[in-house]
């Protein structure tokens, strides 16, 4: 148990001892100030996990100079969809919990965003015709 765990379990039982004292009319209100702090303690979590990522992605674009490869390996591509799903879990629960549905529906334009931007970056033709189709080149 590191030090913000011991942060959190006090803030916890002060939560408790509170409502002990005060009775069950203010439950609410400490319900809701101890549930605040657990969203700013998971939205600190994902912001240094996020700018973690950043930093590595950086780092590895430092190092390897050369353009991006048309192909990404098959780990590459999955590995990317699993990082943002799971990623979106606690996003999902942030964007809710704050702005409910609008905010819910925010996160997931963001997460698809990122997802087709990874599509698109990987797989450069994929938004675009293939094998020099026109208009009219279908019998029907």
């Amino acid at each position: 148990m590191d030090a913000r765990d011991g942060e959190l379990k006090k803030e916890l039982d002060a939560t408790l001892q509170a409502r002990r004292e005060l009775g069950e009319e203010y439950e609410s209100a400490l319900i809701d100030s101890f549930l605040e702090k657990v969203d700013q303690r998971i939205d600190g979590a994902v912001e240094r996990r996020v700018r973690r990522q950043i930093a590595e992605q950086q780092m590895t674009v430092a190092r390897e100079s050369k353009a991006p490869r048309a192909t990404d390996s098959w780990g590459d591509r999955y590995g990317f969809a699993i990082v943002s799903l799971v990623l979106a879990v606690p996003l999902s629960a942030i964007g809710g919990s704050l702005g409910h549905l609008p905010g819910l529906l925010v996160t997931w334009l963001g997460i698809v965003g990122v997802n087709v931007a990874q599509a698109a970056r990987t797989n450069p033709g994929l938004f675009t015709r293939r094998g020099g189709e026109r208009d009219g080149d279908w019998e029907g």
